[in-house]
């Protein structure tokens, strides 16, 4: 197990320091965020990030996993200019977000994990009184079509007190999107909401993509980030372990299960078979072989060759590859959403 998690480590290293370096060799009109050494301590002497160091590219959809606690939200709040930093740097389209933080805000939409909305407005007034803020003009066009994106078109006109929980969180996407930000932030944005909200929210973020917004997000749903993210970034106790495209992370670090079923019974494993690392089924019926994706051709060949060589008799084949969730529980040690 611990030359399992070294392994792992070794990887994940060389992954982050590749991924790192192309970062930072992107002109700075292609980022979106930029940062340096970001720290947070606060005065009781808890440590919530330590020298956190990012690029986030312009038009991109990156994932922010990491269990509870671990300091995602610490990190999007300090780049939104809720919390202050202890210390480094942190760039909104080259502006820092300290020294120019009305021209970082308003590139920026948040939506916060907690609903917290004006009670007793409408709707319709809740987002034109946002978009205000920003100072941008009225657009009862943009409005409406970004409620008519969200089914909140005909909950227009009814006052926020008397939303369902998912209509208010879907009331926040729109707000977060009222003043047509370059950068929005979904702090867990579908946890707890249903699967049609699930489902516009997603159809939504593609097309904001696709019109080349920056979507940074964390999530429980760990399916989602496998799905959406273009890139991987997993933080665990304040500091960021890993950074990488979310496809090289799955060839690097993700790995394959072939699992034969023989036609007969093996009373034990033939030494070819152990010598590579097959493991037999309790019943002698099974073979299980893990490798790594990154060299899934090596994997299969040595498996073939000690099935030859053994002169075993394969019934049937059945073959299976690890998820997103897998590796983020081999990085992190626990489940997403577990308890820091």
């Amino acid at each position: 197990m611990s030359r399992e998690r070294n392994s792992v480590r070794r990887q994940r290293d060389a992954l982050s320091e590749a991924d790192e370096a192309a970062g930072g060799m992107a002109a700075p009109d292609t980022l979106a965020v930029e940062i340096r050494q970001l720290n947070k301590r606060y005065g009781d002497g808890f440590v919530a990030l330590r020298d956190i160091n990012l690029t986030i590219r312009r038009g991109e959809i990156f994932g922010l996993l990491g269990p509870n606690g671990a300091g995602k939200t610490t990190l999007i709040n300090i780049i939104c200019g809720i919390v202050i930093p202890s210390g480094g740097v942190a760039l909104v389209s080259g502006f820092d977000i300290q020294r120019d933080y009305r021209e970082t805000r308003r590139r920026i939409g948040l939506v916060p994990q907690e609903l917290t909305n004006e009670a007793f407005e409408t709707v319709w007034a809740t987002l034109s009184y946002s978009r205000g803020l920003y100072g941008k003009a009225p657009d009862p066009g943009y409005l409406e079509q970004l409620l008519r994106d969200l089914s909140l078109w005909d909950k227009r006109h009814k006052r926020m007190m008397s939303l369902s929980g998912g209509m208010k969180r879907r009331v926040l996407i729109a707000k977060a999107l009222s003043h047509e930000p370059e950068i929005l932030f979904l702090d867990e944005p579908t946890a707890g909401v249903d699967v049609d909200l699930r489902r516009d929210m997603w159809q939504l973020v593609r097309g904001l993509r696709a019109r080349g917004v920056t979507v940074i997000l964390t999530t429980h749903y760990i399916e989602e980030a496998e799905e959406m993210a273009d890139r991987i970034g997993v933080i665990r106790d304040g500091e960021l372990i890993l950074v990488q495209d979310k496809h090289e992370l799955m060839r690097s670090l993700g790995s394959k299960l072939v699992t034969l079923e023989l036609a007969e019974p093996l009373a034990r494993l033939p030494a070819a078979l152990e010598q590579i690392g097959v493991e037999l089924g309790a019943d002698g019926r099974e073979l299980r072989y893990r490798f790594s994706t990154e060299n899934a051709r090596a994997g299969v060949d040595a498996l073939l060759r000690a099935v030859q060589q053994a002169g075993l008799t394969v019934r049937d084949v059945h073959t299976s590859e690890s998820s997103l969730e897998q590796i983020f529980v081999r990085l992190v040690g626990r489940q997403p959403g577990a308890g820091a």
